[in-house]
């Protein structure tokens, strides 16, 4: 055991840490309350009604969770679109729309099932998530329709979390977390990274994730010094540090968490960076609450480490939202034009990087709370010794 900084061995499997909300049951969404903030944004924006093709977004607003959908919706009316494929999942998972089953083609109908036919009627559309083909298509079949760019109404909604939201993230950082440490025992010398990625893939299947919330990242030694070193065949050697950057899906709500481990005795060097990264992350988490920004946020971060004189050695943000999406707003960096509200699930993730040597990252997801944050991910913070 190295005196000189914290640095614990692997002698358990789980967390054992508290739950936020308790480790309750996921309750069905409150669908209403979301339709009710969306069609006052619809007024907002000076629209009469929104197509919504983003699937993620389908599924925050009406709970379905398939590969073919879409959603209109107005002042007063909202109609799900699916395939004959999903008719019996439709009727399970939507809530407070209308089920439509009609052809493959969703568009091809809108206007003799819905509202969206009639004459000069504003219609918003996710134009990020729409390609030209398909928007030609959109104006061919609405063709008296006027059309207005609505990226960013619904995830203006979705970036404050409801209850029943932050039970499922908390959820999926529980899966991340036991994840985390069945792996720890993985990892030794000669074992490829990809291999690394797999199991921990695996175990966190096995525990509950859906699907991996983004592709598993496992960077050793010099690839360390990668912050998106997906994992690759280099076999992992003895007195390296390992970047480990993944993520559980539950109830379609993810986690992003990143832990770097040594295998062997660290260095001195390897304990200098490490806690240094640490202080810089304590720096951000006493830091954020509701009402700041994420400019000062990740200055809190950033100060510590530039005070270390390695300033060019951290060029990333320090973090981001999650939600049903692994990035999503707000942001947490020198550019953010985003303040932090109550209830907003975001990231705290400072790291520093040296080409050729390798880098540490520490990375947990967090709640914004009035007076600070009440942090989901619970695995040691302090260096592991595999």
């Amino acid at each position: 055991m190295v005196k000189s900084a914290p640095v614990d061995r692997v002698s358990r499997r789980g967390t054992g840490g508290s739950s936020y909300y308790g480790r309750q049951t996921v309750k069905a969404a409150n669908y209403t309350t979301r339709l009710t903030n969306l069609r006052k944004r619809l007024v907002a924006e000076n629209l009469d009604a929104i197509l919504v093709s983003h699937l993620p977004h389908v599924r925050y607003l009406c709970g379905y969770s398939g590969s073919n959908g879409l959603m209109f919706v107005t002042a007063k009316k909202a109609y799900f679109f699916t395939d004959f494929r999903y008719t019996e999942q439709a009727k399970k998972e939507v809530r407070r729309a209308k089920v439509i089953v009609d052809q493959r083609d969703l568009l091809k109908n809108l206007p003799k099932h819905t509202e969206a036919g009639q004459p000069r009627l504003k219609i918003g559309f996710q134009a990020n998530y729409v390609t030209h083909a398909t928007f030609g298509k959109l104006r061919h079949t609405l063709s008296r329709a006027l059309f207005a760019d609505a990226t960013g109404v619904v995830e203006a909604l979705a970036m404050v979390k409801d209850a029943d939201e932050i039970a499922a993230i908390q959820k999926a950082a529980e899966i991340a977390d036991q994840g985390f440490y069945e792996v720890l025992e993985y990892i030794k010398p000669g074992v490829r990274e990809m291999e690394v990625a797999a199991e921990l893939e695996y175990t966190m299947k096995m525990a509950g994730s859906e699907n991996p919330a983004f592709e598993t990242i496992v960077a050793s030694g010099h690839r360390a010094a990668l912050p998106h070193g997906i994992a690759s065949t280099k076999k992992i050697d003895k007195g390296d540090f390992v970047t480990l950057d993944f993520g559980a899906t539950y109830k379609g709500y993810v986690s992003d968490m990143t832990r770097t481990v040594v295998v062997g005795k660290p260095t001195s060097r390897q304990l200098k960076v490490y806690n240094l990264v640490r202080r810089a992350q304590k720096a951000a988490l006493n830091k954020i609450r509701a009402g700041i920004t994420g400019v000062a946020a990740d200055a809190a971060a950033r100060k510590v480490i530039e005070r270390a004189g390695h300033k060019k050695a951290f060029g990333h943000g320090l973090g981001h939202g999650i939600g049903m999406f692994v990035h999503e707003g707000p942001g947490l960096g020198p550019q953010s034009t985003d303040t932090l509200a109550r209830n907003m699930v975001v990231t705290v993730e400072p790291g520093v990087y040296f080409k050729g040597w390798g880098g540490v990252r520490i990375e947990d997801d967090v709640v914004v709370m009035p007076r600070g944050v009440k942090i989901l991910t619970q695995a040691e913070r302090a260096l592991i010794r595999v």
